[in-house]
């Protein structure tokens, strides 16, 4: 049995191809939004912290009707970090919307998501989008997202998927590049067409997968998923599994039901197969259950997220000025937030260590843990984290290490810079083409190796540059690498910094800080060229007399100082400092505050003494 009246397809792209301003135009077109409403711009990156980095963090759900059939849509992120969000959304789906950049074709991420749709087996509709770029190269670009499903193995239906051509910026889409679109039609009609409706039984005993959960202040949990089969209404009595922990089995009643319509959630009484709905009543459900008539149990495997890569230990603040800032400032606090990030995000692995204040948090990248920082902060709570480090596995007595595919598009006037530091950093060159002035490098690299390059990469090629990356596969270890080739100015004492005990300190390297921030003994308040960290007192004043001297008095001069921000802080960290982390300030610091037991453990290390 199908059911006609729908349509289920997720938006799959490389970070800023353009897939939350095309589900814009497919909304607005779509009649989502009322004749006078004022729509802003990315209208599905509702969350403060996308909004205010441009890029799409959660998966989102949203639909639109067309023709009468009501197509659900889910709009996942870009970014390879989290990946994770893509993958379990995919269950939910029939198809998938493949949205390319007309200019720069496939790229990490493309691969990736392509991949696991493919795996899948899910109908591929491929958007090249962007073609309003006066660089735009639509013949390349189609060529070369079929040399990836080529590569992909994907079978002869899939290579034979339909291609759009579309500019999310006029709201247009046309299925001939020679002939210019005028509005979203050709797209909604090859979605209606290629994308197949949902098929299950509705006269089955129900069963539905959890996709997606989300909080509700009112109602408690959501769970989110599309019904695989049979029909369900309010107050039926279903049972909750685990494909992957047997003893799961909680008996609940569905207190209230929601359907997607336009952006609200809209209450309804009754749901079918195909339907992609959000169930209240049961709190202790997670992503990856299943839900069950009560009297036929039926549990469903769920999708297997990739491993994490990386790892930090996140840990209570025991800094000079711990506790002054913050809300939540306790292990059982930090723990707790910790372990319920981890039931959402299935892409994040939290785990206890010996040291009671402290905890172990593994994540997809750099970026993936640095969000999760961010809305701890913002929720008010204080904690101090270590440097990132790699995940290595032992293979066959052997140490391997994750290795990252790296694109970067750059002029070629800055390609040899690039390619200097990136060899230094045991990256092997494996693609390089240029076109219309500019050059596009592929990279195998270690994780490890681009720990605290980006900043460093803007710099090189003078922002314009353009480097994006994603797991590729684990391989052999490459040997050790330099972590940062500068070293640290660090506070001598606890008080306020003055502007005479700067000035003087600017003379060693840049500050982090300005005058009347407060500091303690231990704490990093710059960068400077030399490899040894040097210790300062930002906090010296000048020593009074009874006698001026002109050339003295002078006004002394500050130069600008530029706040790291918190993903600049991590790329700095090394293995003896810890980022302490508040809802007001982030801060670098030494693991030893003290400077003469930090000096006899530098001692220690580079002479190999215990």
């Amino acid at each position: 049995m199908e059911n006609n009246k729908v349509r289920n397809i997720a938006i799959i792209a490389h970070v800023d191809h353009g897939k939350t301003s095309l589900v814009n135009e497919l909304l607005k077109q779509g009649g989502a939004f009322r004749q006078n409403q004022e729509i802003v711009d990315r209208v599905m990156d509702s969350n403060a912290l996308e909004r205010e980095r441009g890029i799409t963090i959660f998966s989102k759900n949203a639909s639109f009707k067309y023709k009468d059939i009501k197509i659900n849509v889910v709009d996942t992120p870009g970014h390879a970090d989290f990946g994770g969000e893509v993958e379990r959304v995919f269950k939910m789906v029939d198809g998938a919307l493949l949205v390319v950049d007309a200019y720069e074709g496939p790229m990490p991420q493309t691969r990736f998501v392509l991949e696991k749709a493919l795996a899948l087996n899910l109908k591929i509709i491929i958007v090249i989008n962007k073609i309003d770029r006066k660089d735009s190269r639509l013949k390349e670009v189609a060529d070369e997202v079929l040399e990836l499903l080529f590569d992909l193995n994907a079978n002869e239906e899939q290579l034979e998927s339909p291609i759009v051509y579309a500019s999310a910026r006029f709201g247009t889409s046309t299925l001939d590049p020679n002939v210019e679109g005028k509005d979203m039609t050709p797209l909604f009609e090859t979605i209606i067409n290629h994308i197949p409706c949902p098929k299950g039984d509705e006269n089955k005993p129900f069963n539905m997968l959890v996709s997606s959960t989300e909080q509700n202040d009112f109602l408690g949990k959501l769970a989110v998923g599309k019904i695989e089969q049979g029909t369900l209404k309010i107050n039926d009595n279903l049972i909750i599994t685990n494909y992957h922990d047997e003893a799961k089995h909680v008996l609940f009643k569905v207190q209230s039901m929601f359907e997607f319509v336009g952006l609200k959630r809209m209450p309804i009484e009754v749901a079918k197969v195909g339907d992609i709905v959000c169930i209240a009543g049961a709190d202790n459900i997670t992503i990856g259950d299943t839900l069950s008539d009560k009297d036929n149990i039926n549990t469903l495997p769920f999708v297997k997220i990739s491993e994490p890569s990386v790892e930090m230990n996140f840990m209570v603040n025991n800094s000079p000025f711990a506790g002054r800032e913050g809300k939540y400032c306790t292990s059982r606090q930090l723990r707790e937030r910790l372990f319920k990030e981890a039931v959402k995000d299935l892409s994040l692995k939290v785990f206890d260590t010996e040291n009671s204040d402290t905890f172990r948090v593994l994540g997809r990248g750099e970026m993936h843990l640095s969000i999760l920082m961010e809305n701890l902060r913002r929720d008010g709570y204080e904690f101090q984290v270590s440097m990132p480090r790699v995940l290595y596995k032992e293979i066959d007595g052997k140490r391997y290490e994750p290795i990252e595919r790296v694109v970067i598009d750059l002029p070629d006037d800055k390609t040899g810079n690039v390619i200097s530091v990136l060899g230094s950093r045991k990256g092997e060159l494996v693609g390089m083409h240029s076109n219309n002035g500019r050059t596009r490098l592929e990279y195998l690299i270690p994780a490890r190796g681009l720990f605290g390059y980006k900043s460093q990469f803007m710099t090189d090629t003078n922002g314009e540059g353009i480097m994006s990356s994603i797991f590729d596969s684990y391989q052999e270890y490459k040997g050790p690498l330099s972590r940062r080739n500068y070293g640290m100015l660090v506070a001598f004492e606890t008080g306020e910094a003055v502007q005479y005990g700067l000035f003087y300190t600017q003379q060693h390297g840049k500050l982090f800080i300005g005058p009347g921030e407060k500091v303690y003994g231990g704490m990093i308040v710059g960068t400077n060229p030399r490899t040894e960290d040097i210790v300062v007192n930002v906090c010296k004043t000048k020593h009074l007399t009874n006698t001026r001297a002109s050339a003295s008095d002078d006004a002394l001069r500050l130069e600008p100082i530029q706040k790291p921000s918190l993903e600049q802080y991590l790329d700095m960290l090394d293995e003896d400092e810890l980022l302490e982390i508040t809802p007001k300030n982030i801060r670098m610091r030494k693991k030893t505050l003290d400077h003469t037991l930090r000096g006899r453990e530098n001692f220690r290390r580079k002479n190999g003494v215990e």
